[in-house]
């Protein structure tokens, strides 16, 4: 069993930037791939982006690319998301989830883990 806790989302301009993370326990991070999903009111979990173990395969949303850095620190059991440039778009409950395995799924029904989301929201 894996526990996810997300931090860090909060109230933002358009423009400014932000950096959620995910705290998880339980089992050996570095043996789980990693992702942040999205999820605004009235539409579906949305792919954000993807982590291998080690951090050296990385995955994007073609909505977030070159705007969002996902990253992971094994030794502190963390993982983050660099929001940069950050748009009315990107308001919704971020939610950063968990997979044994190394591939980098985009679909969420892969991933068997999931913390309870952080709010995210961008004013114009």
């Amino acid at each position: 069993q894996v526990q996810l806790v997300e931090s860090g989302g909060g109230l933002v301009q358009a423009g400014g930037s932000l950096r959620p993370s995910c705290a998880a326990s339980g089992r050996t991070f570095s043996n789980y791939v990693m992702a942040w999903f999205r999820q605004a009111p009235g539409k579906e979990r949305d792919f954000v982006a993807a982590i291998s173990w080690s951090g050296g395969r990385t995955d994007y949303a073609d909505s977030v690319k070159g705007r969002f850095t996902i990253s992971r620190d094994n030794a502190k059991n963390t993982m983050y998301l660099q929001m940069n440039s950050l748009k009315p778009e990107d308001t919704a409950v971020y939610y950063c989830a968990a997979r044994l395995g190394n591939f980098l799924y985009r679909s969420s029904r892969p991933y068997d883990y999931w913390g309870q989301g952080t709010q995210v929201t961008v004013s114009s």
